[in-house]
């Protein structure tokens, strides 16, 4: 192991170009880190993270950003690295970056200067890991980030509509760090330190690495083979469900997925998630918190405007709900930093000269998890086959918001600070669980700007089974105690909720329930979330199988473009433009009750095809 000299203390930025790291007195970088994204130092940015942790580490880090994926050059930079290449498509998966759920390009990138598009390619780590295998022959490729992660073994990919291999295989690369990747980072870096081959990391929670031979892999679980799931989708719920279940880092089992007699894909066990001490380590490295001045020029990277203002105070989620796929990359045991790790972050907020006093967020997954779920968690793993919100909360649940409020309390205490925000969601259901209203009364009395986003997603119960949401039910008890401490802090303000059209278990009767909730609610959604299938979720195995993996229970799916757009329309009737879409989903489902004129109406009906109406049903909220 060679010596490292410590990095000047006054550099602010990681090299991004090689003369950048000879004014360092580098001769050689240990890791070039590859990304998809600009480079911005702060920590809600992965590629922050594992490079300042690295760095930390006494490692020598260049950043290749967004390369030219036609061009060898542009990751050819500093060379090739002592150790290796740790690859990234960014922040986001690129497919999700690059297009609508429909399919349409977007019109511009936040993780690009500027926001401009074309910056980087489809398939992002594919991409650059095949130019880095092709102009280094032998060096190691760590692939990481949320894209490889989702993508770690066999899936399910929307925008060609078919399962795909593991990304390992596709991409050339050595090794996959998948999940929240400090610990298996690090622990792969110091083995390459070490001198150990990269042929030799099989032994490294929170990775995959491919093998020819199962002679040397102890107590694991066999999931149907590549042959099998492409050619029944049965399969592949099987395996899916397999791999959910064994997500947890004290439950989950070593998974191997063969591609043939001599080809298998390894999935190691999860990492363990960070420690709060952990995590108030790595939000203390020495963040620049802000884009690289190369950027200045184009207007600097518009995603760091979300986050340059809010604290990341949490990590995992036990709420699963099915369309998440961050269950699947950070865990169901829930992680937290300390309070006096979060106050010394708002403390160089105010010392920003940008900022106006209001910390935007403060939160996760999910704001008000700031614990694991039960003691159990801790001591045995999450449950394998047991939610701990739906379809009723476990009878285990510790439902607390004390250290929430407390903690939000003392920000909002501090010294240039004029107002503290909840923006990254909360569970309603787990609000409603807490026999204690101060959480609540806090936070509409201070946390909220006006509106509440909250996300109910539908009103179906069918449809709510499917997403691991609560019965709708849950929903309007909230929304009856938000109103009554808006009423007693004297507060006009108002709940905003989120709401998915096409979701699997939507039927044109579930998207006209949905339809009937918000005319009878008076809101009109400027607008609707179609489901969208990203690898990773359970919603997306559902959408590709047809089957619910939980239980093989077969599951309605809207699939075709046409019925995604009348159950869209109906959550929008009152837009003119959806009128003939609107009617021929009422009609399709012989709900002509609502074309007429009478109040219970979606829309009128038209001239030449008028519909018969039936007496106004009873409101429900």
């Amino acid at each position: 192991m060679m010596e490292r000299e410590p990095i000047p203390a006054t550099t602010a930025f990681l090299p991004l170009s090689a003369a950048e790291a000879r004014e360092r007195r580098w001769d050689q970088v240990d890791f070039v880190y590859v990304s998809g994204d600009a480079y911005v130092d702060h920590p809600s940015f992965g590629m922050a993270i594992i490079t300042r942790l690295l760095e930390a580490k006494g490692f020598r880090v260049g950043i290749v950003a967004q390369p030219d994926w036609n061009d060898p050059a542009s990751v050819a930079e500093f060379g090739e690295p002592r150790l290796g290449f740790l690859v990234s498509a960014g922040n986001m998966d690129s497919m999700v970056n690059h297009y609508t759920v429909a399919r349409r390009r977007r019109s511009s990138d936040a993780y690009t200067p500027g926001g401009q598009t074309g910056r980087r390619p489809d398939h992002a780590a594919v991409v650059y890991a095949n130019l880095i295998r092709r102009t280094f022959k032998k060096a190691p490729i760590i692939l990481g980030g949320i894209e490889a992660s989702l993508r770690r073994l066999a899936h399910y990919d929307y925008w060609s509509d078919k399962l795909k291999r593991s990304i390992l295989l596709d991409s050339g690369a050595d090794l996959v760090s998948y999940g929240m990747g400090e610990h298996s980072i690090v622990a792969i870096a110091e083995a390459l330190d070490a001198g150990l081959s990269v042929s030799d990391l099989t032994f490294i929670p929170g990775t995959v690495y491919r093998t020819k031979s199962l002679e040397h892999v102890y107590d694991f679980e066999l999931l149907p083979s590549w042959d099998e799931v492409r050619s029944d989708k049965l399969a592949f719920a099987r395996s899916f469900a397999m791999q959910y279940e064994n997500s947890d880092a004290i439950t989950g089992k070593c998974l191997v997925e063969p591609y043939s007699d001599t080809l298998f894909v390894v999935q190691n066990p999860p990492a363990e998630p960070l420690t709060t001490d952990e995590m108030d380590m790595v939000y203390r490295l020495p963040f620049a918190r802000a884009w690289h001045p190369s950027y200045d020029a184009a207007g600097g990277v518009p995603a760091l405007a979300e986050v340059r203002f809010s604290l990341t105070s949490s990590r995992g989620c036990f709420g699963e709900c099915a369309f998440c796929a961050l269950t699947f990359h950070q865990g169901r045991v829930v992680s937290s930093r300390s309070h006096e790790s979060l106050l010394d972050e708002a403390r160089l907020l105010t010392a920003d000269p940008a900022f106006k006093g209001y910390i935007h967020d403060v939160g996760g997954p999910t704001a008000d998890f700031r614990r694991p779920a039960c003691a159990k968690q801790l001591r045995d793993g999450a449950c394998t086959r047991k939610r701990c919100l739906s379809p009723k909360p476990c009878k285990n649940l510790e439902v607390d918001h004390s250290d929430y409020v407390e903690l939000l309390r003392r920000l909002r205490e501090l010294p240039g600070v004029k107002k503290v925000f909840v923006r990254s969601g909360i569970r309603f259901d787990y609000v409603m669980l807490d026999d204690d209203p101060a959480f609540l009364r806090e936070l509409v009395r201070h946390h909220v700007s006006g509106q509440l986003r909250v996300a109910p997603e539908h009103v179906s119960e069918q449809v709510l089974e499917c997403m691991g949401k609560p019965s709708h039910e849950v929903y309007e008890a909230f929304a009856r105690a938000f109103e009554r401490e808006c009423e007693r802090a004297g507060k006009e303000q108002y709940l905003v909720p989120y709401l998915m059209s096409s979701h699997p278990g939507s039927t044109l009767e579930a998207a006209i329930e949905l339809a009937e909730f918000c005319r009878d609610m008076g809101y009109n959604p400027e607008q609707v979330q179609d489901f969208y299938p990203t690898p990773g979720s359970m919603s997306t195995a559902m959408y590709y199988t047809g089957v619910d993996p939980r239980t093989m229970r077969p599951i309605y799916v809207p699939k075709t473009s046409h019925e995604k757009a009348m159950q869209r329309a109906l959550i929008q009737y009152r837009n003119p433009k959806n009128r003939a879409l609107v009617e021929e989903a009422l009609r399709k489902a012989h709900r002509e009750d609502l074309i007429g004129n009478a109040p219970q109406c979606l829309i009128r009906p038209s001239k030449s095809n008028p519909g018969p109406s039936r007496p106004k049903r009873k409101k429900h909220r």
